[in-house]
This record gives structure tokens, sequence and C-alpha cells, in this order.
């Protein structure tokens, strides 16, 4: 090879090597990640609604919530930005309402703080059902409720830490004798936790996870026995934890004085857990609880601090439902 060559040929590699350096800086350190978008899906009508429970119909895609402030439940259909009131204010004695679930048979479960769960056919809105909380003299806030794929209802207690469980056979036998029952604690996890609050199960109905909110931690309570155990968090933790929703091995959960939420990838049969992504917008209003419909997620926003449970103040009307897309 002559020398004009070999001078063309190191030329060339030289020009190549600073174009590669100059390039692998961009390829390597990749920008920030895009924010998640927030948007309103649904308006709620009344100007002290004070929303707290979500929950969409798997046959219909419709999505009912719940306030806080009356016990009114809305329906949402998809479509139809402008929520119904499916249910009225007062509806059946309840002056509250919180956490809400649509089972596979089109029945609403809606929990009461102060008493318990009353259960709903969502074609004729009529009452099939109530569980009251045991020892009614005693201080409750039954708050969140879970279903599994066999139809079991699994219900957080706030202030007794316990977790209640309505069997279908129970379910059965209350609408058989005048709608009434009494729910059963089936996990005890005073001295564990201090504030249950959101409750989700696992597709597979192995297990449920539930979230104590003022610690942070995360439970993991196995279906086929009365055993629980802390889930091992990695790369943050749950305080403030409200709502939870669970897709496959994906575990969304809000954090409601935080106007955050936080994206979760579950290991090991659901005993670890590690953080791949957390948001703080105040967009989201003090978000309660989140159901994920149509690769969208559905948060509720509360504005608990303006003017409700949790600080004075004037709310912004109408009280809506935002979209979360992207997280």
């Amino acid at each position: 090879m002559t020398t004009a060559k070999l001078r063309t040929l190191a030329a060339a590699t030289a020009a190549v090597a600073a174009s590669l350096a100059t390039a692998a800086p961009a390829s390597a350190t990749p920008g920030p990640m895009p924010g998640p978008t927030v948007t309103t899906a649904y308006v709620l009508p009344g100007d002290r609604v004070y929303p707290e429970g979500i929950a969409a119909d798997p046959r219909s895609h419709d999505v009912y919530a719940a306030s806080w402030q009356d016990g009114t439940v809305y329906r949402m259909a998809p479509g139809h930005r402008v929520a119904e009131r499916f249910l009225p204010p007062g509806a059946d004695g309840r002056h509250t309402a919180n956490g809400l679930k649509v089972d596979r048979a089109g029945r609403l479960w809606v929990t009461d703080h102060t008493t318990g769960v009353a259960v709903y056919d969502t074609r004729t809105r009529r009452l099939l059902a109530r569980f009251d909380v045991p020892e009614p003299d005693r201080a409750a806030f039954v708050n969140d409720v879970a279903l599994t794929p066999d139809g079991t209802a699994y219900l957080t207690d706030s202030t007794r830490a316990v977790v209640y469980r309505v069997t279908p056979r129970q379910l059965a036998r209350a609408r058989a004798h005048d709608g009434r029952g009494t729910l059963t604690p089936r996990y005890d996890l005073a001295g564990e936790a201090t504030a249950l609050n959101g409750i989700v199960a696992a597709p597979s109905g192995r297990f449920l996870l539930t979230v104590d909110m003022e610690s942070g931690a995360l439970f993991r309570l196995d279906a086929g026995s009365e055993t629980f155990r802390p889930v091992a968090l990695r790369g943050g933790d749950l305080r403030q934890g409200d709502g939870l929703e669970l897709r496959g091995r994906t575990l969304w959960a809000v954090h409601n004085r935080d106007h955050a939420l936080s994206r979760w990838h579950l290991g090991d049969d659901g005993r670890t857990a590690r953080q791949e992504r957390r948001v703080t917008d105040r967009r989201l209003a003090l978000p309660t609880t989140l159901v994920r419909e149509r690769g969208e997620l559905l948060v509720v926003r509360s504005q608990f601090d303006k003017g409700g449970p949790m600080g004075p103040g004037t709310p912004d009307t109408p009280f809506s439902i935002a979209a979360v897309k992207g997280l």
C-alpha cells in the first residue's frame, strides 16, 4: 500500500472515530422521561361532592364514583363527559361512600365507613344485601374493597387494622335472610399497621395487597389462610398511600396528600415490589384512588384539602375524574 493511501485511510479512520465520539453522549445519556398527561375525563354534578371511590364495570365499561360527603354514587358511561346520579344521597341509610367495586355478576359494592358495605344490582339499582361491622359501638372506618376471581370481597378497616371478608356463600345467605349480614374479620394487622387503606387482589386470586398509609408499608395477605407478611419495597415507599390498582405484575398507587402517583413492578409472587416511577402533579388535586380502564388511569380528584375533611377552603368546581396517560 502506498504512503498516500495509508495517509488517506488514517484520515478516514480518525474522522469516523471523531463522529462516533461526538454521537456517543447523546445515545448513552437519555433525556428526561416525558411526564404523563393529565386531563379531565368526567365531571361530577354538585358543588360539595368530594369524591372518594371509583370502580369500572368489567362488562359494560361503565365507571362509578362516589361522594364521601353524602353517599351519592355516580355513573359515567363511555362517550359521556358528565356523570349521572346513579344512587341518590342518603340511599338506604348511607350518608357517605368510600370504596367501590363491581363484580363479574354486575353487583356494585359500596363501603360506608361508619357502618359497613352495601351491595347493589347495577341493572335495577336495587339494594341486594348489607353487611354491618361487628360490635357497632366500637370505632370503625370501613375504607376500601377488593374482589378475588371467585367473587369473595375483602374490605379494609382503617381504625381497627383488620381486613373483613364476605364470601359468595355469605352473600347468598344474607340475601336469603332479609338482606342483612355481619362482616367477619379475616386478617388482624393490629400492631403491624395503623391506617390500612387501599386493597387489591392478584389476578390469580392467591393473594391480596393492602397499604398502610401512615408507615408506607405494603402487606401481602395470603388468600388461602389468615397469614400476612410485609412486601419488600425497593426504590421507594407508600407513605400517604391510598387507592391501589393491579394489572398483571404492575401496581399503581396514589399518594393522597402528596398529589402523587407511583408505579411498581411486583416480583416473587407478590413478596417484593420495585418502584419504577413516581410523579407529582398538583392537577391530581389530592387523589384518593384510581382504576385502569381502556389504557389510561382514571384518578379521583377528591379536593379533600379544599373545604373537605383534610383542610379549610373552597373547592374548584365542577368536581372531576382525571385521565392520566403515560404512567
